[in-house]
């Protein structure tokens, strides 16, 4: 490929590498059946608190919590059940609810043959970077879900750090550990809000926005370098950028 102007690419994991929205769509879907099976819900309710739950995750604020990861969604469960049902003691089956939905995500948290050889091949010629907002907990279960530490050079977490994407200084930081400058780096991502404000906010070389769904992005969006509808197609991202013509000054 004869990347030489491209020190170091970053790339973000929740559905960019991972199809995490259809694991998190599976992993309700059983929590349905296990609603309506076990404990007679009626199809309406358990489709309520499925959607109340995702709410909440969406609206989740794990840094400012005095919970552990593990009981704010608990909590989630709880409330929303308590919310649909107007019960009180529903603990134990939240609890129930998380575990299995937990559980039958990581199941579904998998890197396809395709993803891992596009890895391998461009790790031949360029450092990879793996960084990934959120809890520690729950993205170190995805990684290890996964299985994707062997195609990393690095694996940053954003909760183990001070600040998250789209902070220039996670960005510095995994410069740091690569020992590359942002100008020669590239990131790629699915959310305009953090992986591509991120790598404009620190002044990366380019950004590669990961765009499955054609969505038309907001007027005040950060704007992309590029736009592509697959990770696939960064290799040849990674071409164009690398033979771009250096215009003189």
């Amino acid at each position: 490929m004869g990347l030489h102007r491209v020190r170091a690419v970053f790339l973000d994991l929740d559905n960019t590498l991972v199809d995490t929205a259809e694991a998190t769509r599976r992993a309700m879907l059983e929590v349905t059946k296990l609603l309506k099976s076990k404990y007679q819900f009626k199809e309406g309710e358990a489709q309520i608190i499925s959607e109340k739950v995702q709410i909440k995750f969406s609206q989740e604020c794990y840094r400012e919590s005095k919970m552990s990861i593990t009981n704010l969604r608990i909590s989630h469960w709880e409330e929303a059940i308590q919310e649909t049902r107007e019960e009180t003691a529903v603990q134990e089956l939240a609890k129930e609810c998380y575990f299995l939905w937990k559980s039958t995500r990581l199941q579904h948290i998998t890197l396809s043959e395709d993803i891992k050889n596009m890895l391998i091949e461009l790790r031949k010629e360029i450092p990879l970077l793996l960084l990934t907002n959120g809890d520690t907990q729950t993205q170190r279960e995805k990684i290890e879900a996964c299985d994707c530490q062997p195609y990393f050079d690095a694996i940053v977490v954003g909760g183990e750090q001070e600040e998250e994407k789209p902070a220039p200084s996670i960005f510095y930081y995994c410069c740091d550990l690569l020992g590359v400058q942002p100008g020669d780096c590239v990131m790629v991502g699915d959310t305009l809000e953090t992986d591509i404000q991120g790598g404009l906010n620190a002044g990366f070389k380019a950004t590669v926005w990961i765009n499955k769904n054609g969505i038309v992005p907001q007027k005040e969006s950060p704007v992309p370098h590029y736009v592509v509808s697959s990770v696939l197609e960064l290799p040849a991202i990674l071409k164009a950028i690398d033979y771009m013509p250096i215009l003189s000054a």
